[in-house]
């Protein structure tokens, strides 16, 4: 017999994995079989599930749905892989305390091949397009020499960030927290560069183009070439950069030159970049049509069949925190409250509120928020929690942004590639006498 781990059969039949691993059902008629989950669950967590009553069904328990296993990529540390061909990873939530995100625990996403020894003497980039006034080619040198350097601290989030919790599940690397980071890029302003090469009246996009070769090895076929559209590409924060932390990039993260466009899916923000385009159309290169980081334009039932011609691209990413510390499934004694902090972020504006909740989303407490440093950084918060009584918790975590949209309690709407999962963040906490 197969055996399957939990997330896969969360992902095939939830309330069915509910029943099969804890006898936990969620028929409000079969009071005694939800009991006695209750009951299962308890023994296998150590501890009784307080506030059990209040427990979503088809959820796994957070006690459960973190994994450590590490998988070493060269320039990172305590990365987990979810695939190999190409290397993609991402970072365990207690491993993205620190502020501002060192290089070696920012995720890694690729699409295709990583360049063999890119060499920065010799990159260069060339700006074109039909809705360029001219084509450049830039080397790296004179990027740095003709424009003024700017940093800011940016916050990039893969697309597909949480895609493990969708039920149907979605094809893609099962993504749980992880593919978030935000650290400090230097480089120089996306504006200036295209404003030097001459921008055409009927610009309406940009895409770019990298060094990393297709999966296939086809000469001249494009891994990923996604783009934004030019009032994106003019913002301030909207950067090629080829520092992160006041150090030269890492390969995996697009060494030597790559964009960071904040807020954004961090497909947007192409790496090894060797080319841009200014187009007078939305941009068509690869991972642009079809599916490919489209959501449906409007809400659809779970396994649903879209059209291609139903999905629409994504553009800011929608409001979401992460708890950072303490790391889930933490033992904590009762006399003594609990300090929770972690990182909240906003694609389009900023986190206007931060709460957390011990009882699955009955009551929520204020935790104290930061200001970000510049737009599109995440913003930090703390929360001191007591608890009532010894057993098993649950922290949930949730933001809400400056126009009121909140972070949904468990998941948001199903869509065919499971984007946008912006469900509150939760973490295990024993508490014991």
């Amino acid at each position: 017999m197969k055996k399957r781990g939990l997330h896969e059969l969360y992902a095939i039949n939830a309330e069915k994995a509910d029943h099969t691993v804890f006898g936990r059902t969620s028929n409000p008629l079969s009071r005694r079989g939800f009991l006695s989950g209750l009951k299962t669950l308890s023994v296998l967590l150590g501890a009784e599930v307080v506030y059990g009553q209040f427990m979503p069904a088809g959820l796994i328990p957070a006690a459960f749905a973190q994994s450590d296993t590490p998988f070493k990529i060269e320039g990172k540390d305590g990365l987990i892989v979810l695939n190999d061909r190409p290397v993609n990873a991402e970072t365990p939530a207690h491993l993205l305390d620190d502020k501002v995100t060192p290089a070696n625990r920012l995720f890694v996403r690729n699409n295709g091949i990583v360049p063999t020894a890119p060499n920065p003497d010799t990159w260069t980039l060339t700006i074109e397009g039909e809705s360029a006034k001219q084509s450049i080619t830039f080397t790296l040198n004179e990027l740095k020499q003709r424009f003024k350097h700017y940093t800011y601290q940016l916050t990039l989030e893969c697309g597909g960030n949480g895609r493990a919790e969708f039920s149907p599940a979605a094809t893609g690397n099962q993504w749980t927290t992880g593919a978030v980071g935000c650290p400090k890029w230097t480089g120089v302003r996306l504006k200036d560069v295209l404003q030097a090469v001459g921008v055409k009246d009927d610009a309406v996009y940009i895409g770019y183009y990298g060094n990393d070769q297709h999966l296939s090895r086809t000469p001249g076929k494009a891994a990923i070439s996604r783009g934004v559209p030019i009032s994106k590409a003019m913002e301030d924060e909207s950067l090629i950069a080829w520092k992160m932390n006041g150090e030269p990039l890492p390969v995996m993260n697009g060494f030597p030159l790559r964009l960071v466009f904040g807020g954004w899916p961090a497909s947007t923000s192409g790496k090894w970049l060797s080319k841009i385009v200014i187009r007078n159309q939305v941009h068509d290169g690869a991972k642009m049509l079809g599916k490919a980081y489209r959501v449906p334009c409007e809400p659809v039932a779970p396994g649903a069949s879209v059209p291609d011609n139903e999905m629409c691209i994504i553009e800011a990413m929608p409001v979401k925190s992460l708890i950072t510390y303490p790391k889930s499934g933490v033992e904590q004694k009762l006399s003594k409250p609990l300090t929770v902090r972690g990182h909240a972020w906003c694609g389009s504006t900023n986190v206007k509120e931060m709460f957390t909740s011990i009882d699955f989303g009955q009551t929520w407490q204020r935790a104290e928020l930061s200001r970000p440093v510049n737009r599109h950084a995440w913003q930090h918060f703390t929360s001191n929690i007591s608890f009532p009584q010894k057993g098993y918790y649950e922290i949930w975590a949730k933001a809400v942004d400056e126009t009121g949209k909140a972070q949904p309690m468990v998941l948001p709407g199903w869509n065919p590639k499971g984007y946008l999962n912006n469900a509150c963040h939760r973490i295990a906490v024993k508490v014991v006498a």
